[in-house]
C-alpha cells in the first residue's frame, strides 16, 4: 500500500505521557497554547488536543490501569502512539483497505474525541504503526 485512498493529509499525532499535567507544561514552553482537555470514560483515557495548523497534537493518558493505553504506556513509556490520517470516506476507506487486505482494528467507524468520526488500522498492516483514520466533518 502506498497511499490510504481518499486521505487528505495528516491529522494528528497521539502521544501517550504518564503525567499529562507535566507533558501540558512542556508543551507550553515549546509554545503549543489553548489546550483542549477532557476525559473519555469509553477510551479509558484523559487527553489534550492543541491545535497545531491544520492539524493536531494529542496527548494522552490512561485513566484505567488496565486499559490498552495503559499497557501500552506501561510496556513503551512516554512515546507516540498513533498515527491519524483525515479522511473525506471512512466507511469507503475502511471497505477498499479490507478489500485489499489491510487488517483493520475497527472495521466500522465508531465516535472518538471531539465527536470525530474514526477508525483504527492494525499495526501489522502498517510497518508497526498504529494508524488512525479521521472523519473530522461535523
Amino acid at each position: 500500500m502506498t497511499s490510504i485512498p481518499g486521505a487528505l493529509g495528516l491529522h494528528h499525532v497521539g502521544i501517550v505521557v504518564d503525567d499529562l499535567d507535566a507533558a501540558m507544561a512542556q508543551y507550553a514552553l515549546l509554545g503549543f497554547q489553548d489546550p483542549e482537555r477532557f476525559v473519555m470514560e469509553s477510551q479509558g483515557i484523559e487527553a489534550v488536543t492543541y491545535r497545531t495548523g491544520a492539524g493536531y497534537v494529542e496527548l494522552i493518558h490512561p485513566t484505567d490501569p488496565e486499559g490498552p493505553i495503559a499497557r501500552f504506556l506501561a510496556k513503551r513509556g512516554n512515546t507516540v502512539h498513533h498515527m491519524a490520517m483525515r479522511v473525506d470516506d471512512l466507511e469507503g476507506t475502511l471497505a477498499r483497505l479490507a478489500a485489499d487486505g489491510v487488517r483493520l482494528i475497527d472495521a466500522s467507524p465508531r465516535t472518538g474525541a471531539h465527536g470525530w468520526r474514526i477508525a483504527f488500522l492494525h499495526p501489522e498492516s502498517c510497518n508497526g504503526v498504529l494508524i488512525e483514520l479521521v472523519d473530522d466533518r461535523q
